[in-house]
């Protein structure tokens, strides 16, 4: 059995994959896994050493997911919880992947060359001075630009318009004009 179960366990992210592709559900393709690993364990027997283990697992799952989810419909039944139940809830994740998702776009909206002090400085950890030879520019353009994105980074995150974006791109020119002149 132990051997069995080592096999199976080699499996379990395929047979995650093809879960996923079929209901279209993480937590529904958790549940379809699980049943298919207990019906293989249970039906070990049934398995013929020197044949395609994993043929045989995704036979199982296709068949208990034409079984409980498309001639009976879906098995997933809302229960609601109980008041005790509360205790056991756990924060969404979902923010980190949406906040992600956020500053990826913000990113994109930055000039290139802020991008690129940016990736520079924040991703690489590089440091200021081998950043301005990299881009062959002086070590206070650097940290201008960087603080500008910064600053630019902070109001698209927190939720600033392309009207917005445009009208205070407006003023920063005209600031550095009034900077020069």
């Amino acid at each position: 059995m132990a051997e069995f179960g080592q096999m199976l366990s080699e499996h379990i992210p395929n047979l995650r994959r093809y879960a996923r592709v079929l209901v279209r559900d993480s937590i529904h393709a958790e549940d379809l896994v699980q049943d298919c690993l207990e019906r293989a364990i249970s039906r070990e027997h049934l398995w013929r050493q020197g044949t395609n283990l994993r043929a045989w697992l995704f036979t199982i799952l296709h068949n208990l997911y034409i079984n409980q989810y498309l001639r009976h419909g879906s098995v997933a039944a809302v229960v609601p919880l109980l008041d005790e139940h509360a205790s056991m809830a756990c924060a969404p994740r979902q923010y980190h992947s949406v906040t992600l998702k956020d500053l990826a776009r913000a990113f994109r909206a930055l000039p290139e060359q802020e991008q690129q002090v940016v990736m520079m400085v924040g991703l690489e950890g590089m440091q200021y001075e081998d950043v301005a030879a990299a881009l062959g520019v002086p070590m206070g353009t650097v940290k201008s630009r960087l603080s500008r994105a910064r600053r630019r980074l902070r109001r698209l995150m927190d939720g600033e318009s392309a009207i917005d974006r445009e009208r205070t791109g407006a003023e920063e020119a005209a600031s550095q004009r009034r900077k020069a002149g």
